[in-house]
């Protein structure tokens, strides 16, 4: 099984900051050395009227004073609106027991052979990290959101620039996890100048997903509405446009297949592979990590993960399906602290019936 984690020349592994590439985007220059160069992937067209959100006055009324929150406590400096973050994730790990219980749970299958203090130590850095997530996602919902550009840069962004001369008109799937500042990731690339299209599940509490969604498009990522979009999807990849899917939660067994995950099989949508083999798109795994300072971030591209493609579709789905959680379990290996440890990703079992795992 080939490796996301393949050696890259020194060109590849050089970080670039969105400052100075932003700029050279705006102009339309390319350096000497053909690192960069504007993409060739169209924006995004308009979102279809049957996908956008309709509220009614009460949602209309909570969904603006959510925006006014927000925007308010933007105007905080950093240092006060970190540690409130910071304060904020230490006292949902202390009073949360629910998803603590799960998290612990998920690192005893993940890390067996680790102690329960660094277990717990693990957990506890996760929830520092969401809560610090939740700070910069006031950032990204406030005044001044643009500024975020200036505290992401990207490793390997030569990889795109690849992706369209290898797959001319065509599309790429980003496979990607809730991993580091994850609503960060697309929002980065969007202010960075590329376009990019997310697949949302749509959450119950209706002003509070469209505050997600007007989040996301004021800085130019465009919402493709998950269950009710499998064409557009499709019809975006063949546009050549990029979509981002996060590929590590638990599936529904109606679409599920079962693929290691830790060393133990865990329900994975199949949609996932059968998307890429119907567009015949590359799959890239991108992830953003949060850096040692707390602030920053890396954009991680790697290269496509190769897709098994003999005419056995169910065979190869599930050989690509099982590649693809091997690209986020390394990743999550590298920087244990920054992965969701709380969602129930074993929730559904391969043998219906079987005991919970959670219990």
């Amino acid at each position: 099984m080939a490796s996301v984690h393949s050696s890259a020349s020194p060109k590849l592994d050089r970080r670039e900051s969105l400052d100075s590439v932003g700029e050279m985007l705006k102009r339309g220059a390319v350096p000497a050395d053909g690192g960069m160069k504007e993409p060739d992937f169209p924006l995004a067209r308009g979102i279809p009227k049957s996908m956008r959100i309709r509220l009614g006055l009460k949602d209309r009324l909570i969904f603006w004073l959510l925006v006014g929150v927000l925007h308010a406590l933007s105007l905080l400096p950093d240092f006060i609106l970190y540690k409130l973050g910071e304060a904020g994730g230490l006292i949902a790990h202390r009073l949360d027991r629910r998803h603590t219980r799960i998290g612990i749970r998920n690192l005893e299958i993940a890390f067996p052979e680790k102690s329960d203090a660094e277990r717990r130590r693990i957990l506890r850095a996760s929830y520092i990290n969401l809560g610090w997530t939740g700070a910069e996602y006031v950032r990204l919902g406030g005044f001044f959101y643009r500024r975020l550009a200036r505290r992401v840069t990207y490793n390997r962004l030569d990889i795109w620039n690849n992706l369209t001369p290898r797959y001319p008109g065509k599309g790429a799937l980003i496979l990607t996890a809730h991993f580091g500042d994850f609503e960060l990731l697309p929002a980065g690339h969007a202010l960075h100048g590329f376009q990019i299209t997310v697949v949302h599940h749509t959450q119950r509490f209706a002003a509070g997903d469209a505050l997600v969604t007007f989040i996301r498009e004021r800085v130019g990522v465009r919402t493709i509405r998950k269950h009710t979009a499998a064409r557009e999807m499709l019809r975006s990849l063949k546009r050549g446009e990029i979509i981002g899917i996060p590929l590590d939660q638990n599936a529904k067994r109606s679409e599920a297949i079962w693929v290691p995950f830790f060393g133990e099989l865990a329900a994975t949508p199949s949609g996932f592979d059968r998307l890429a083999m119907m567009a015949g798109a590359p799959v890239v795994p991108v992830f953003i990590v949060r850096q040692p300072d707390g602030r920053s971030h890396v954009i991680e591209i790697f290269e496509e993960i190769p897709q098994q493609r003999t005419g056995a579709r169910e065979a190869d789905t599930l050989m690509n399906t099982a590649r693809y959680q091997k690209a986020i379990e390394e990743m999550v290996r590298k920087h244990p602290e920054q992965w969701l440890w709380t969602h129930r990703r074993y929730r559904t079992r391969p043998v219906s019936g079987s005991p919970s795992l959670y219990d």
